[in-house]
């Protein structure tokens, strides 16, 4: 996807969808740079929930015990 528009009020902690994202998704998400993978959510009718939460960095630290 190129030059798509943002909204210009976007800030840290706002959900953004987006519905296309290839190799960038969680299936084909890797943690060897530390990133944390993404949740997944579910929306259906003005309604949503987690089907896989984010990850954190304390999720990565826990499994290199």
């Amino acid at each position: 996807m190129r030059d798509v528009d943002l909204p210009a009020d976007l800030a840290v902690g706002d959900v953004l969808a987006v519905p296309a994202t290839g190799a960038y998704g969680r299936s084909m998400a890797s943690n060897y740079n530390l990133f944390t993978r993404p949740g997944v959510r579910w929306v259906r009718e003005g309604e949503s929930g987690w089907i896989l939460r984010p990850e954190t960095i304390e999720d990565l630290l826990r499994l290199e015990g």
